[in-house]
């Protein structure tokens, strides 16, 4: 995932060169509504990613701006992810896949449940994600 090659002029094209893989989208979501933040927690998380494409995805999206490395507070061998405000800003691209899913195929009762909040007042729900979001993040940098 190199920054500078960019297959065309295309604002769809050019986003998906940045997130458009399964992949980088999993770890964003991860870090999105997951609250996972480090390297083992990705490899935990139920689609099995092999542990060189997570490495080369978590550095494209780090290239990128999505997301950031720090230091984990606990341990000098971990780093600890967290998504930039770039990265954030794709919580209403990732609302809108989650609301088509819901609107086309079955999806679990919790998941439903959260979506149809969601629904109601698309913008009060963003802004508590985000809100939550840039807490986690500040929480984060005074930890390290």
């Amino acid at each position: 995932m190199e920054t500078s090659k960019k297959r065309s002029d295309c604002p769809i094209s050019g986003s998906l060169d940045v997130f458009g893989d399964k992949w980088s989208l999993l770890i964003i979501r991860d870090l999105m509504f997951g609250n996972k933040c480090t390297y083992n927690d990705f490899l935990k998380s139920d689609e099995g990613i092999a542990t060189n494409i997570l490495a080369s995805r978590l550095k494209g999206l780090e290239e990128h701006g999505i997301i950031e490395k720090s230091a984990h507070p606990d341990s000098k061998a971990k780093f600890l992810y967290r998504l930039t405000s770039k990265g954030i800003d794709l919580l209403p691209v990732l609302m809108e896949i989650y609301i088509w899913f819901d609107k086309h195929y079955e999806m679990p009762a919790d998941l439903k449940a959260t979506m149809r909040d969601a629904k109601k007042d698309k913008e009060k729900f963003a802004k508590q994600i985000i809100k939550e979001l840039r807490t986690r993040k500040s929480d984060n940098k005074s930890s390290s």
